[in-house]
């Protein structure tokens, strides 16, 4: 699919840059000093969503299987498998994996497995009792990335915890208070076409980057499958990249005592 081969670009050219879209990340004057600075912000934010999960879910959080779905060049991957016994990172890239791999032997891991994502999640088997996925959600197009969380959903264990982000609006549309413009077809007709004559260009003059879609995900919908999986409370926390405003969402998985269905079961 496009995204796909846009992201597989983006690990060929500037892995680090597309993980955290700051200049100093570009591969061209990636520093030591800012691939320190890279993988130190991955430990502050484990440190944070684990500081969360015990204060708002389950006080004696310390995960074992752990999945970060998106996994990228490993910058979550590697400060979770420092708390995990078990981490399996899933990315659709085989440049981000590879580059992944590099680092977590630069950092003397033996307990992260890495592998290629699909959308059925074809490689996975099993559950796992902490589910993350970070800034990853918003570069899948939104009836694609829904059905990926679903099947995610179903590898998470009994009293397993999920912390996953989604973003679902834009600072642009403050005045319809979050909502995007209603495009008339000809509008989208316009669209449509300015997509296209940009991934041309993009096509014909090879140094501009790789596309990188930011999609908003429907808040209705994202309750909904979380009321539907069993889900009674969250905990959630506001993000804003760039002006891409976004919803990080905390939340456990029922017990077998409290919520049973065949339905929800782990595959």
């Amino acid at each position: 699919m496009g995204t796909d081969t846009e992201w597989e670009n983006w690990g060929r050219k500037d892995p680090y840059f597309a993980v955290l879209t700051n200049e100093k990340y570009r591969s061209h004057q990636l520093s030591e000093e800012s691939r320190i600075e890279f993988f130190e912000s991955g430990k502050i934010h484990i440190e944070h969503v684990v500081d969360v999960c015990r204060r708002h879910l389950d006080p004696g959080f310390s995960p074992k299987r752990v999945l970060d779905f998106g996994c990228g060049t490993g910058r979550l991957v590697i400060p979770l498998a420092e708390r995990a016994e078990y981490v399996l990172g899933l990315d659709i890239s085989d440049s981000m994996l590879s580059e992944a791999r590099k680092n977590c032997i630069a950092f003397e891991l033996n307990n992260v497995h890495l592998l290629k994502s699909d959308d059925t999640l074809s490689c996975l088997a099993g559950c796992f009792d902490f589910i993350h996925s970070f800034i990853v959600f918003q570069h899948i197009p939104v009836k694609r990335g829904m059905r990926i969380f679903a099947r995610l959903l179903n590898h998470l264990e009994d009293g397993g915890i999920c912390a996953v982000q989604f973003t679902y609006s834009k600072a642009i549309f403050e005045k319809r208070n979050g909502r995007p413009p209603i495009e008339q077809p000809i509008r989208k007709l316009i669209n449509a076409a300015k997509r296209l004559i940009s991934k041309l260009d993009r096509m014909a003059f090879p140094p501009h980057d790789p596309e990188m879609q930011m999609n908003p995900y429907d808040v209705n919908e994202l309750l909904f499958k979380l009321q539907s999986a069993g889900i009674s409370r969250f905990h959630v926390e506001f993000t804003d990249h760039g002006g891409e405003f976004g919803l990080f969402l905390y939340f456990q998985k029922p017990k077998k005592t409290q919520y049973v269905s065949a339905k929800h079961g782990c595959i």
